[in-house]
């Protein structure tokens, strides 16, 4: 029995992997000429209209190396938080648990939660709350970060939080309909996070 497993093991870890990763591919622009023939068979005098790829930007190409820089995008519906930063990492608050992102990491898209989002740049950490999102991290050391609201940590007001955090207690212990405590609940979530910010 053991012949047949170191046997087995030799022949397991001097086995080539045949199937490439996804990341090994090339970012070929795929293009589809089937539509287009087939248009112009049926209306020779019209152009055939124009789809969504046609507008979209091919997708970068993950580079061979790990970069020593992380890309960031970080956007709010009105307005532009970083474009294009390079930083040595984010900490995003996931629903998971808190998620470091390098440069090089591996391709994820995680929702955000109520919490804090670090910034590392060298020796400066810039810190936001967040109410709620997404972060989108592709394979080439891009991140892109789409957040509800934001707010830098250091413009906060702590009394108004505790305050926040009491008047919301209060509605969830007298709320009477389910509206009503599903609304208070998630005050309480928000200010109790902003408070774990503000003191952790």
């Amino acid at each position: 029995m053991f012949r047949q497993s170191s046997r087995l093991l030799t022949r397991a870890t001097t086995m080539t992997w045949r199937r490439p990763f996804s990341t090994d591919l090339p970012a070929a622009n795929r293009v589809d000429s089937t539509f287009p023939e087939a248009w112009k068979k049926v209306i020779p005098t019209t152009e055939p209209p124009m789809t969504p790829s046609a507008f979209m930007k091919p997708r970068p190409v993950t580079p061979s190396s790990i970069p020593s820089k992380l890309s960031v995008n970080f956007v709010l519906p009105y307005s532009s938080e970083l474009s294009g930063k390079e930083v040595d990492m984010v900490i995003i608050p996931a629903t998971t648990g808190q998620m470091g992102v390098l440069p090089g990491h591996v391709a994820t898209i995680a929702e955000l939660k109520p919490g804090v989002l670090s910034v590392h740049e060298g020796n400066d950490v810039t810190k936001y709350f967040v109410s709620g999102g997404f972060a989108f991290v592709h394979a080439n050391s891009f991140a892109d970060i789409v957040a509800v609201e934001a707010v830098p940590l250091d413009q906060i007001d702590p009394n108004l939080v505790q305050k926040g955090l009491m008047e919301f207690t209060q509605k969830l212990s007298t709320a009477s309909t389910d509206e009503e405590k599903a609304e208070a609940q998630i005050g309480v979530d928000v200010h109790s996070a902003l408070n774990a910010a503000l003191t952790g």
